[in-house]
């Protein structure tokens, strides 16, 4: 079905577009949400009477979009304080809801955290570089710096099975373990019992 599209919708087309569209998808999806209408006689009049104001509109919205990628750009690295351990690795993740929450904080604008790629997994301290889309048209880079929370979290040593053998060895016995046997199986501690 021939639909119009009232505003600019991912993957199919920007505000004022004829597009075709399935029926489910324009009932379910765009027709709720005022995304498009039908494309009949009198709407197709209506569009092209309201084509200028449509075009006023989306170019106001291209210019705002300019401006704040400017402003973005502008920004010194953006700092995510996280949980690290000594060795610099990261006990959580840096996503894109964290970048765009701090992105917020600094300009006072919103930042659809759907519009932020980084460029490469964040895994430790560091600098990072990540793309933000403000619009299809408006793209930005920022940097992201990625610094400890606080103090340094100490590494968990690796486990040693050394000292186990050791205290197997010392003690004559291996130590024993606790917990529920499983059904249909004795424990080393209740076959001595």
């Amino acid at each position: 079905m021939k639909i119009i599209l009232q505003d600019n919708v991912p993957k199919l087309g920007n505000a004022g577009d004829i597009v075709e569209a399935k029926r489910g998808y324009y009932r379910n999806f765009l027709e709720p949400r005022g995304l498009a209408v039908v494309a009949t006689k009198g709407t197709l009049k209506k569009r092209e009477e309201d084509r200028e104001a449509l075009e006023r509109k989306a170019q106001k919205a291209h210019d705002a979009a300019v401006a704040l990628g400017e402003r973005i750009t502008q920004l010194p690295p953006i700092e995510i304080p996280i949980k690290a351990g000594e060795s610099g690795k990261l006990y959580g993740k840096v996503t894109n809801k964290e970048i765009s929450q701090k992105l917020e904080e600094l300009i006072g604008e919103p930042i659809d955290k759907r519009g932020i790629k980084i460029k490469e997994e964040v895994t430790a301290l560091g600098d990072y570089e990540a793309q933000v889309k403000l619009t299809p048209k408006v793209q930005v880079e920022c940097s992201v710096k990625v610094v400890v929370e606080g103090n340094f979290v100490k590494d968990k040593p690796p486990a040693d099975k050394d000292k186990d053998k050791e205290k197997e060895t010392e003690g004559g016995e291996a130590p024993k373990k606790e917990g529920k046997a499983r059904k249909g199986k004795k424990s080393a501690a209740t076959e001595e019992e």
